[in-house]
């Protein structure tokens, strides 16, 4: 294994699973950013280490490939690799093997360092990168983006209010509940009969504690692919394109 990756094995429990059994695809995100933070503490790279810089970690984007979710009680294996960066940018990949090493997921993240003080993108802290021995590069993969969604008042949505328990360390949103909020607008007969085949997200603008949002999505009649926003009045806080497929 390269001296930037890390792994660790998983078993998934019934509170990480959908009325189906399976995997849900915010935990999916949630079982990715728990194997890069048991990566950063076995380097040292603490929490409190890196909010000692002024900073914490943000995700813009990610592009996830998914074959198959796991069901409750599988084992499972999680590996991430923090690849590269530059002076703004890092990239991080993921993976989710089952039992005998087959890859069930891959995704792809660019993350951020965020000033506290002005909630900003700031320099990342050579001293926060350097346990990785990521690849230092100007030019990072460029993940695709979603499509535009047709802004039309009609669009299907549904209201949120940002509970204290949506909260992350950074004081926003955990971007794990975004999937939720996005996938709870589709109909409950088509998420038990389809999972997520392809997720291209990105993160545009933070929110926090108390406000309100909406989650609208756009899926034209027997189409596989669904558009999906999340805005905090007219400001866009998320949008995402899901390619989805049957489950077997």
């Amino acid at each position: 294994m390269a001296a930037n990756e890390f792994s660790e094995p998983h078993r998934v429990v019934y509170y990480e699973a959908d009325d189906t059994g399976h995997l849900t695809l915010a935990m999916l995100i949630n079982l990715f950013v728990l194997v890069s933070e048991d990566q950063n503490a076995a380097l040292g790279l603490t929490t409190e280490f890196v909010q000692s810089h002024g900073v914490g970690w943000v995700v813009t984007q990610y592009h996830l490939q998914i074959s198959a979710l796991p069901k409750t009680g599988d084992q499972v294996q999680l590996k991430t690799r923090a690849t590269s960066y530059n002076k703004y940018f890092a990239y991080r990949e993921y993976w989710l093997l089952d039992e005998a090493g087959k890859q069930l997921a891959y995704g792809e993240g660019i993350w951020v360092t965020m000033s506290y003080a002005t909630r900003k993108i700031a320099t990342i802290p050579a001293e926060v990168m350097a346990p990785y021995q990521s690849t230092q590069s100007v030019r990072l993969p460029r993940l695709p983006r979603p499509d535009r969604l047709t802004e039309t008042a009609d669009l299907p949505t549904k209201p949120y209010t940002v509970r204290y328990f949506d909260i992350d360390g950074n004081g926003h949103v955990n971007n794990a509940h975004y999937f939720d909020w996005m996938l709870d607008v589709l109909p409950a007969d088509f998420l038990r009969d389809h999972q997520p085949a392809d997720v291209r997200i990105r993160f545009e603008n933070e929110v926090t504690y108390g406000e309100p949002v909406t989650s609208s999505y756009e899926q034209a009649t027997d189409s596989l692919t669904s558009q999906h926003l999340v805005q905090r009045d007219d400001v866009v806080a998320a949008k995402a394109t899901i390619q989805w497929q049957a489950r077997t």
